[in-house]
């Protein structure tokens, strides 16, 4: 039987004091066309073992990214991760981790996340970096709240060619502060004149490299401009494996940098849990926003870890606090850290240089189907193809042969007429068969 522990007169006393008449006025925000008339077309009832039939059923529609030729970026890439990874997450000590409320008893949750911290500083150029977000685009989210604490300003430029997912976060949290976004037009090329954009009344500058249309970006003339005028570079990626390869946001002159760290150690997993990498010059350190580990020694001379900063308003008082993020990735940090341990630096580089080597690869093969033009100039293991028909009509063509092909533009920007453009990555799971496969299928299909 259906558990309802509050009586009606319960809930009028809970509404009253809210100051609402009715359960629905909570909901008002959300357009009357979008509400249910009526209940979802579903069984009221059905057994466990039935129910698990009917689910089963169901996702074996589902084409698995493992199972066939796979070229699907645009912030989420399928990397191999070695088993140790997994091995090593699953210990009973690691599984059951939170972040620590007494950090000094954990020594060795404080020193993983130290060494992730090290880990992503020296990957970004940055001098500090805080012990991981939710993902990237609330990192972003974070880092234009930090520029605004920092510069005083509540203005922020976003790049049209930043992945529009982190601009829909950021414009979110901005609106809920009354903070003042610019977003300007989609950029396939990556050559607008963002430095137009900046004066004296703008907060920070966020820009993307390599941008969502894959184009690498040279950041120092908007970092020289940006400091010209008191505001932050924030310099944002998705695919932490770049950063194995390309000049590091840092020794661009980025005052902030974030971005998604999913593709190492962290498979798909459906959409997440993934980790966010945020790190930031040091002066900034104080107006970070989550928690720093840092190292230091006991009362005996001996090495030991302290959670240096922890900024959420559970542990300061609120009106200090400078996020209110409530945990960290530690699970997902975790396998990032192992993963990038057993690479190392060299493994990194050969790592990128694989993934670079197969996008090369994949467009110069791309480039000479009728019907398809790759539009970069220079790009990682991502890049844009413009196609002879819509890019949606094909990938779904292509998934009924097996192969898929990428994500299209319009599924990311539904309405900026760009819907011939299809976003496609290589990394370096990816095999001359599978390059061949989509090959083929493209020709047939266009």
């Amino acid at each position: 039987m259906r558990y309802l522990p509050l009586s009606d007169t319960d809930r009028g006393e809970m509404l009253a004091r809210i100051g609402v008449q009715s359960v629905d006025e909570l909901f008002a925000d959300i357009p009357k066309t979008m509400l249910l008339k009526e209940p979802i077309d579903l069984p009221r009832r059905k057994g466990e073992l039935e129910v698990e039939r009917i689910l089963s059923r169901m996702s074996s529609k589902n084409v698995s990214a493992s199972s066939v030729p796979f070229f699907v970026g645009a912030g989420a890439y399928k990397h191999h991760v070695p088993a140790t990874v997994d091995h090593l997450i699953q210990r009973s000590e690691f599984l059951t981790s939170y972040t620590p409320y007494q950090p000094e008893i954990a020594q060795g949750t404080l020193q993983y996340l130290f060494e992730f911290q090290t880990q992503v500083a020296a990957l970004t150029g940055m001098d500090v970096a805080n012990a991981s977000m939710y993902d990237g685009s609330t990192g972003t989210g974070e880092a234009v709240l930090m520029a605004h604490r920092v510069t005083k300003r509540r203005k922020a430029v976003l790049s049209g060619s930043l992945h529009p997912h982190y601009v829909d976060v950021v414009k979110t949290l901005s609106e809920m502060a009354s903070d003042d976004v610019v977003t300007m037009g989609p950029d396939v090329s990556g050559t607008e004149d963002i430095l137009s954009q900046i004066d004296d009344s703008v907060s920070c500058v966020v820009v993307q490299t390599p941008d969502v249309f894959g184009n690498v970006r040279d950041l120092e003339a908007i970092a020289a401009k940006a400091q010209q005028h008191g505001a932050l570079l924030i310099a944002v990626f998705t695919e932490a494996v770049s950063l194995g390869l390309l000049q590091s946001p840092g020794s661009m002159g980025a005052d902030i940098v974030v971005g998604e760290g999913q593709s190492i150690g962290n498979a798909l997993n459906f959409g997440g849990p993934y980790v966010g990498l945020f790190a930031a010059k040091s002066k900034y350190i104080r107006q970070m926003p989550g928690r720093l580990c840092g190292e230091t020694v006991d009362a005996d001379g001996n090495r030991g870890f302290v959670l240096t900063l922890s900024t959420r308003e559970q542990h300061i008082r609120r009106d200090k606090a400078t996020s209110n993020i409530c945990t960290n990735s530690g699970l997902c940090c975790l396998a990032f850290t192992i993963h990038m341990t057993l690479l190392g630096q060299a493994g990194l580089t050969r790592l990128a240089r694989v993934n670079h080597a197969n996008a090369v690869k994949l467009a110069d093969l791309l480039d000479d189907v009728s019907g398809a033009e790759v539009l970069n100039k220079a790009f990682f293991n991502e890049f844009t193809v413009k196609l002879s028909k819509p890019a949606a009509e094909v990938v779904e063509r292509l998934a009924e042969k097996g192969v898929l092909a990428g994500v299209p533009v319009s599924r990311l920007l539904p309405e900026a007429g760009l819907d011939n453009l299809l976003l496609v990555a290589s990394t370096e799971v990816n095999t001359d068969d599978d390059r061949a496969a989509l090959v083929a299928a493209l020709k047939e299909v266009l």
